[in-house]
């Protein structure tokens, strides 16, 4: 569970990270404390946008459209391209999905402000150790169920849910989403395989999904009509029932008391 004792402890210099860490803190408050200034500056759930082509006119738009990250999909690119997408994107943090790199790559990508990091399982265990970057695990549907209770226990900074086989988002993919959700006390960002009406983004966002990457190569228009829709849904995050936990001040820091589902 992310939390507030965390960030006071230390963490990743990620924007994007901060923007979760702020989904849960926006979540529950401390007892004995009013949390409305958080609450209305978090949105419900993030709207990230992926990017297929080294295009620095695609990473431009994210800045047009409200966006609160992107993610760079493709495999087959150079350091330079990169450099210019994370320089074309702005203020929008921009991340990259990683299949396999060593501690050289990775640093190369932090030296020219990379944002966080998306990499699978088989990656280099070396990257659970940087902290210059956000670090979220990437994982399939097919995942074992007790591997995805074992995350909880890796310093990473969420999941993202790759759609698997999927051409859209079906009635199995929810139960999967909802599942993985119910299983993570992490942050669940889940990759849409095509573009969704808006009653299935209010679906994914009240069975625990706490962000969405929507398909590439979407014109602003698609990213404005969403950012109103999410901006539009509930504040309270009464669906993220496992993930809540209340924060205790006490003497020497915080401790997380996980609450239970009533």
């Amino acid at each position: 569970m992310v939390t507030l004792a965390k960030k006071l402890n230390g963490g990743t210099m990620s924007k994007f990270v901060d923007k979760l860490q702020n989904l849960s803190e926006a979540a529950v408050s401390p007892i004995g404390f009013h949390s409305s200034i958080s609450e209305s500056k978090s949105p419900a759930m993030l709207l990230i946008a992926g990017l297929s082509q080294l295009d620095a006119k695609e990473a431009e738009i994210l800045s047009q459209g409200n966006i609160d990250a992107g993610i760079m999909l493709s495999q087959d690119f150079d350091s330079e391209a990169a450099r210019q997408m994370v320089a074309a994107a702005g203020k929008v943090p921009l991340g990259v999905l990683l299949k396999d790199a060593g501690e050289e790559k990775i640093e190369e990508l932090a030296s020219f402000g990379c944002d966080f990091v998306v990499f699978h399982t088989r990656m280099s265990a070396i990257v659970l150790h940087r902290k210059e970057m956000g670090k979220l695990l990437m994982i399939e549907p097919s995942l074992n169920s007790n591997l995805v209770r074992i995350i909880n226990g890796l310093d990473v900074d969420g999941v993202f849910l790759g759609c698997g086989e999927y051409s859209s988002v079906t009635v199995e993919h929810l139960l999967i989403c909802q599942h993985f959700s119910e299983l993570l006390d992490k942050p669940l960002i889940a990759i849409l395989p095509s573009l969704v009406r808006n009653e299935v983004v209010k679906d994914l966002w009240q069975i625990g999904v706490d962000g969405i990457v929507i398909p590439a190569a979407q014109p602003k228009e698609t990213f404005v009509g969403l950012r109103e829709l999410i901006d539009n849904l509930p504040k309270e995050a009464k669906h993220r029932r496992t993930k809540v936990s209340a924060i205790l001040p006490h003497y020497g820091g915080d401790v997380d008391v996980e609450e239970e589902d009533s």
